[in-house]
């Protein structure tokens, strides 16, 4: 790692991303921003650079194997399943990534979907829109099956980072009952941890908050849907890529699971044919990967992607991952 360097170039390849200023660090240093950039020119666009940020894009070895002056990746997200962590280390590159900037927002956002899916608020808002209630002769109209309360009900959390932590909180708040999910095909099961099938099985919703990687790529699909209560709710404010798109669009067609929130899909921005975006289901919210982006949630984002940066420059790496 070499910090003595008086003027680091700094590259951020997706800036687009992130509509709203950010800080610049106070260091000597030349900025330069792409709004997106493709895969095959993140090299070019990479020659000559000390630090890249960047959101999505991938960074594996043979990346790394072209860019020798590269001393820094600071990934604007917590996760960071695009990074090649190993490379990084045994090319003696710094990875740091942001972490609890977030966990309000995404956690809030969970029980926003979990909420209008049981409540049926979409459906409600039509009708009070549509001329249906004035057409009633009803004060009240119950329109649509009653809503089931949170309260009472059981909650499974599929991982216990610091998201998974704030949903098990707010969902005792509710008076739900948690159960914590153990690691899928694990050995042996932590202490006050519940086997991942079981979760399943005994869970009125299901919230997924672990980090993607080649363990939990795909980890609800067909077979983990079929193990859910037919009134069940799954909730993916994590990764997309957790959920097999395809197989959740089956197990709502034919109602085998209660309904879905998702933000995000196997692939973002959505490919043209996303079976979960080609039928107008009633039990599915999805939003544009945006769990994240709360006024305070951007403020935290903003001051620790510039505190990575200002404390890789000062040779004390923070939130370092490599």
């Amino acid at each position: 790692m070499q910090t003595h360097q008086t003027r680091h170039r700094i590259v951020f390849l997706d800036r687009g991303v992130f509509p709203f200023d950010l800080k610049r660090p106070r260091f000597p240093h030349q900025w330069v921003e792409f709004l997106t950039t493709r895969q095959e020119d993140v090299v070019d666009r990479l020659r000559g650079a000390t630090i890249v940020i960047t959101n999505r894009l991938r960074i594996g070895r043979a990346e790394l194997e072209k860019l020798p002056e590269l001393q820094m990746i600071a990934v604007a997200a917590t996760g960071y399943d695009q990074i090649d962590v190993a490379a990084c280390r045994e090319f003696g590159v710094v990875m740091s990534n942001l972490r609890g900037w977030c966990d309000c927002s995404v956690s809030e956002h969970v029980f926003a979907m979990a909420l209008a899916l049981r409540r049926n608020l979409a459906e409600h808002g039509r009708i009070a829109r549509d001329g249906t209630w004035q057409r009633s002769t009803a004060g009240s109209l119950l329109y649509t099956p009653p809503a089931r309360d949170l309260c009472g009900d059981t909650i499974g959390i599929v991982g216990l980072g610091g998201i998974g932590k704030r949903v098990a909180g707010v969902a005792e708040a509710f008076g739900m009952k948690v159960l914590i999910a153990e690691r899928k095909g694990a050995a042996s099961i932590r202490r006050g941890r519940v086997e991942f099938p079981l979760v399943l099985q005994r869970s009125d919703i299901v919230s997924l908050h672990c980090p993607l990687n080649a363990a939990t790529r795909g980890l609800i699909g067909k077979e983990e849907l079929e193990r859910m209560k037919p009134d069940a709710i799954l909730i993916n404010c994590a990764r997309g890529e957790l959920v097999d798109d395809a197989a959740l669009a089956e197990a709502l067609s034919v109602r085998a699971i209660g309904g879905a929130g998702l933000d995000g899909l196997e692939n973002e921005p959505p490919q043209a044919g996303n079976p979960l975006l080609r039928v107008p289901y009633a039990n599915l919210l999805i939003t544009p990967h945006v769990a994240w982006a709360s006024d305070q949630a951007i403020e935290e984002f903003r001051q620790q992607l510039v505190d990575n940066l200002e404390a890789f420059a000062a040779g004390t790496p923070r939130n370092r991952v490599a």
